[in-house]
């Protein structure tokens, strides 16, 4: 895959880069990310993605734009309330940048339809959906697919993000993380509440999870959750073991490691 002289141009601080360069914006050009969710983690997502260059967006929401939303949900505008937000999320990337191919998807994602939903061997998977059955879900299939998982999570003045290949010897999945716990009764954004800046930065850092997963740069952050305090101003960073007690992802790591 070559670059236009318009592309040169739209991605020229990426090129320039010694860590990402021409070849790291090609990756970025042959990449497909599925979005779990367009709302205040996936808009920035979204915008960070499509303005990178990710070849092809795939966006999973059931929602529609309401007039709560937009206090962070920065993707959206007035005039769409009541538009389903995968299609204005895919309408929004179209005019950000014609080289992105987007796919929307206006369902909710679960055990019938995960599979035909995540597509066809998708570079990276981020998950931003605020329901926990449904994160558990997607990572299940992110992991028996072997496709890099980046999930976020905000509430209140907190957030983190964290990044799984739990295939890979000595890496953890999702659920050693959080292990086979139900639904469980943490409060929802509109009964706690959540700074609208607080979904940016969140969603930001899952968008430079997701570029470092296509084109690596830096240090692996597989394996590493970063937890945010804005309240105080307080970052974090987790290193997780593999649990070695974890039945999906030693299922896994067995079918890998056999010839």
């Amino acid at each position: 895959m070559t670059l236009g002289a318009d592309e040169l141009a739209r991605y020229a601080r990426h090129i320039v880069l010694p860590e990402i360069g021409g070849s790291g914006q090609q990756r970025l050009a042959r990449a497909h990310v599925v979005v779990i969710g367009a709302g205040g983690i996936g808009s920035p997502v979204i915008q960070y993605l499509a303005a990178a260059g990710v070849g092809r967006l795939t966006i999973i929401d059931d929602d529609h734009v309401d007039l709560s939303n937009l206090q962070r949900q920065t993707l959206f505008a007035t005039g769409e309330i009541g538009r389903p937000k995968a299609e204005s999320a895919a309408a929004a990337v179209t005019r950000l940048n014609p080289h992105v191919t987007t796919i929307a998807h206006v369902a909710r994602i679960g055990v019938e339809n995960v599979d035909a939903l995540l597509g066809d061997s998708p570079s990276v998977v981020i998950d931003g959906c605020d329901n926990f059955d449904t994160r558990l879900l997607v990572a299940d299939a992110a992991l028996a697919r072997r496709i890099p998982l980046v999930s976020a999570a905000v509430g209140r003045f907190e957030g983190q993000v964290g990044v799984y290949r739990g295939w890979e010897p000595g890496k953890p999945c999702y659920r050693c993380f959080v292990g086979d716990a139900p639904a469980r009764d943490a409060m929802t954004c509109a009964e706690e509440g959540v700074l609208g800046p607080v979904t940016g930065i969140v969603g930001s850092i899952a968008a430079l999870e997701a570029i470092r997963q296509i084109a690596p740069f830096g240090d692996d952050s597989a394996g590493r959750v970063l937890a945010l305090d804005l309240l105080s101003l307080r970052f974090r960073t987790l290193a997780l073991p593999a649990d070695p007690g974890c039945p999906s992802c030693a299922r896994v790591k067995d079918r890998v490691a056999q010839p």
